[in-house]
């Protein structure tokens, strides 16, 4: 699965938004860590249900990551440091297989989300009770599975429009996290590798 991954993104030419020309002055750089992992001999992705306390997205289910630091080196650099501050995995275990394309979100951010994996075998989690409530590890078969993809009707200026969304028990994976897991879905499901 590592390899199909790699070669997919390989092949893939992220949209990046600078290069679109959308950029605004007030938009603020952020990356995530779609992060894969061998898990009862299944590949997983971990999500994170964030907790009441964060500043936004308080109780969405989210990918690792966060805003930039002045002094992160790039964005992939602020995506591996995220998802070691939020759930303990180091920055040297991860091999980065390629970048999905960029995001605006509602809260003002945009951001870039990296796939990576896994490259040790996975230890107990440890992660920022500040920052997470809990960690979901979800099969990829689960969300490749049609059955598990709901529509998420929104209201938008008076407009309705249906969004990705994915059920995995009781937790629903929606907004910008589905947005950038829908195009990972689209890069795997469309390379012939």
């Amino acid at each position: 699965m590592r390899d199909q991954l790699r070669a997919a993104l390989a092949a893939y030419e992220p949209q990046r938004l600078d290069e679109r020309g959308d950029a605004a002055p007030d938009i603020k750089a952020a990356a995530v860590l779609v992060l894969f992992y061998e898990h009862n001999g299944e590949p997983h992705v971990v999500f994170q249900k964030r907790t009441e306390t964060v500043d936004t997205h308080k109780g969405q289910i989210s990918l690792p990551g966060g805003g930039a630091d002045p002094e992160d080196t790039d964005l992939r650099f602020t995506a591996l440091r995220e998802t070691h501050e939020e759930i303990g995995v180091r920055p040297d275990h991860v091999e980065v297989l390629g970048q999905l394309d960029d995001l605006v979100t509602i809260s003002n951010f945009c951001i870039t989300p990296f796939v990576g994996w896994l490259t040790r075998p996975r230890e107990e989690w440890t992660f920022s009770e500040h920052e997470v409530a809990y960690l979901l590890e979800v099969p990829f078969s689960h969300l490749l599975d049609d059955a598990n993809h709901v529509p998420d009707r929104r209201m938008v200026k008076g407009k309705e429009f249906t969004f990705p969304a994915y059920q995995f028990g009781d937790d629903l994976i929606w907004g910008a996290t589905a947005r950038m897991l829908s195009n990972l879905l689209d890069v795997v499901a469309t390379f012939e590798g």
